[in-house]
């Protein structure tokens, strides 16, 4: 079975969180049969069209951005002639010039889309997009929440409840490297003393200001592992404020990566606002066996860290809570392995890659059948 994923971005020209999870699709899926290709905008669509991971990664060409969203002429012409040899598109949203494209292509074939989140930084254009919003959405066959909490919180799945199912993000294990003794150095000779870890693209929601106000109260260092649009913003006001137990590393390997996750006392998920639906790096903290902080946003960050039972979950932009909240792992350490057991065995039951998978796969061939 053929599949095609289409969103406005993808490796190599961007790997975050949706991207990431559209990867670790791509991968569970395969092993049930499915043949995944994906479709996204490129500045460099020739050199970017690769092989990846055992599936393709196709370009258009990206024209411009207005509000955070790509447009491009050529993505018609190339969805068209993909979704021609698809047997199912497989969307994520949100992406409001992806609607257009669904509507201009009438390719009839079955359609999943996963709701990643609301739109909250562009609200302003809510009003206008609505309409376009509400009418492609009701056209999908299938709409995937990535956790309960998100289908209970978004006014937006509510009103779609009859169509949604959920389906966890997952990940894999075996496609993250052990760390070798030299990273583990690496790691010690980076960070001496006892350490919270964030890692993650510096995006403007992860609440890193409020971690950053917080650290003058925090009796551990805390190191930040990423890089993105913010990241200077955040390194003058650590500078400003004095923070020296703030550490930035910017960008690091993956093997470096996995030596801080094993080495750090826990993980620290600051974010502060509903763009951040999930949380793909607090599973792969819990995949760890490490406790973590997070934030109550009524979003999928308190499935993933369930409160006092994988680590702690405090009000959102709030330096003096989580202050506190980061020196009980300092102090409290049989709580905290504790909560480490307790993250391992919530990642194996429920946010192993194998299961979303089949999820997946399933989904996929039942809407399959139902077409034919």
């Amino acid at each position: 079975m053929k599949v095609l994923h289409f969103f406005k971005t993808y490796w190599p020209d961007s790997f975050g969180g949706v991207e990431r999870t559209i990867h670790a699709i791509a991968q569970s899926t395969a092993r049930h049969g499915i043949k995944t290709e994906v479709l996204s905008l490129s500045r460099a669509p020739s050199e970017n069209t690769q092989g990846f991971d055992g599936h393709m990664a196709r370009k258009a060409k990206l024209d411009f951005e207005l509000a955070s969203t790509g447009f491009s002429r050529e993505v018609f012409r190339e969805f068209g002639a993909l979704a021609k040899k698809a047997d199912l598109i497989h969307y994520h949203f949100p992406w409001p010039f992806m609607d257009i494209v669904h509507f201009q292509s009438r390719h009839g074939k079955p359609t999943v889309l996963t709701y990643h989140s609301d739109i909250v930084k562009q609200r302003s254009i809510l009003p206008f997009y609505r309409p376009l919003m509400m009418r492609f959405l009701k056209d999908m066959d299938a709409i995937v929440a990535t956790s309960p909490d998100y289908l209970r919180s978004s006014p937006v799945l509510k009103a779609l409840e009859a169509r949604s199912k959920i389906i966890p993000i997952g990940i894999d294990e075996t496609a993250y490297p052990t760390p070798t003794e030299a990273d583990n150095g690496w790691c010690r000779s980076t960070v001496s003393g006892p350490f919270v870890q964030f890692v993650g693209v510096l995006r403007y929601y992860k609440g890193l200001d409020i971690l950053i106000q917080a650290a003058d109260q925090v009796r551990c260092k805390i190191v930040i592992a990423g890089s993105g649009p913010i990241e200077e913003q955040l390194k003058l006001q650590a500078k400003t404020l004095g923070r020296d137990n703030v550490i930035f590393l910017g960008e690091v390997a993956e093997p470096r990566k996995m030596a801080l996750l094993h080495n750090c006392l826990g993980f620290v998920f600051p974010s502060n606002q509903r763009s951040e639906a999930y949380g793909l790096s607090l599973v792969e903290a819990a995949m760890c066996g490490k406790p973590m902080i997070s934030c109550e946003l009524g979003t999928g960050t308190s499935y993933v860290n369930k409160a006092g039972e994988t680590g702690l979950v405090v009000p959102p932009s709030d330096p003096a809570r989580l202050a506190e909240a980061i020196n009980r792992f300092v102090d409290s350490p049989v709580e905290v392995a504790n909560w480490g057991r307790a993250a391992r065995d919530r990642y194996a039951r429920l946010f192993a890659a194998d299961k979303m998978g089949k999820s997946y796969a399933d989904l996929y061939h039942q809407l399959d059948s139902r077409r034919r």
